[in-house]
């Protein structure tokens, strides 16, 4: 059951990647990122596990450099669990994509992102699917909204998070 962890938090971690979207329209440096996560079906969990599946709100900072905005472009690479982001469209102001799992959590999520200048950035996934619990597959559906806004050039002590290879 300590698998759930990971994919609550990957909500997160995924706005960050909505977050990187071209040197043209983002700034490197210091992010902050406000997240919250609602659950449509959660998969039904003994004790304390389900409480860590409770969603919520949760605020994270993220330093950009300008390579990682070079590099990758669009979306980071996701090197968290079997998801991936499939099927990205950049235009003017916004990007959507899918996000799709395979492996303990399977099924398919709409990503989109939208920005109304280089320092402020809102974003939505919508993801439904299954989540293995024991031998059962349980049906799971929940969104996640976030906001993230530029706060300086300089992350200070953040730093940026490691990145995998080349983007897939």
């Amino acid at each position: 059951m300590h698998h759930f962890r990971p994919w609550v938090a990957f909500g997160l971690v995924l706005s960050t990647g909505a977050l990187i979207l071209s040197a043209e329209s983002r700034k490197a440096g210091l992010w902050e990122i406000t997240t919250t996560m609602t659950w449509q079906k959660a998969p039904s969990v003994p004790g304390e596990e389900r409480s860590r599946l409770m969603g919520g709100t949760h605020t994270a900072k993220v330093c950009l450099t300008p390579q990682m905005i070079d590099k990758y472009g669009a979306l980071l690479p996701q090197s968290r669990g079997q998801c991936s982001i499939a099927n990205k469209v950049i235009m003017p102001g916004s990007i959507s994509a899918d996000y799709v799992c395979q492996g303990i959590m399977t099924g398919k999520g709409a990503l989109k992102a939208t920005w109304s200048d280089t320092e402020h950035e809102m974003g939505t996934l919508h993801f439904t699917g299954t989540f293995q619990v024991g031998a059962e597959a349980q049906p799971v559906e929940w969104t996640t909204e976030s906001t993230s806004v530029f706060k300086s050039a300089d992350c200070g002590s953040v730093k940026p998070a490691a990145l995998p290879g080349p983007s897939h």
